[in-house]
């Protein structure tokens, strides 16, 4: 029986050959794709592709498609919305952080911040 060192190694050795057999085969399947639906005169809105977006593999060629709606991307930061005695601020989203907390269990009240 093999250990765990000697399996992550084959693990890794067989995934590279699929990411290898993944790229080597990837422009090949596409044109076999284009023709076919050249051929048969059929359009991405026959295959209710509209909607999906081209996902990155983790070989980084060839694609997969994926259906949903796109991740939110960041907004940038947001201004403090309390500020500690000690100059600790907190925008008030999430959970409060310790100092606002433990300020808070002795009976002081979070606007005041």
């Amino acid at each position: 029986m093999s250990n765990l060192i000697d399996l992550q190694s084959q693990i890794e050795k067989l995934q590279k050959q699929a990411d290898d057999l993944r790229a080597k085969e990837f422009d090949k399947t596409v044109q076999d794709i284009i023709a076919k639906m050249r051929a048969f005169g059929i359009t991405a809105k026959d295959l209710k592709l509209v909607g999906f977006r081209r996902a990155k593999t983790d070989a980084g060629s060839g694609a997969k498609m994926s259906r949903g709606k796109a991740k939110r991307t960041k907004s940038g930061t947001v201004a403090a919305k309390y500020r500690g005695p000690n100059g600790e601020a907190w925008s008030g989203r999430g959970l409060p952080p310790r100092w606002l907390a433990s300020l808070v269990a002795q009976g002081q009240k979070k606007e005041d911040f």
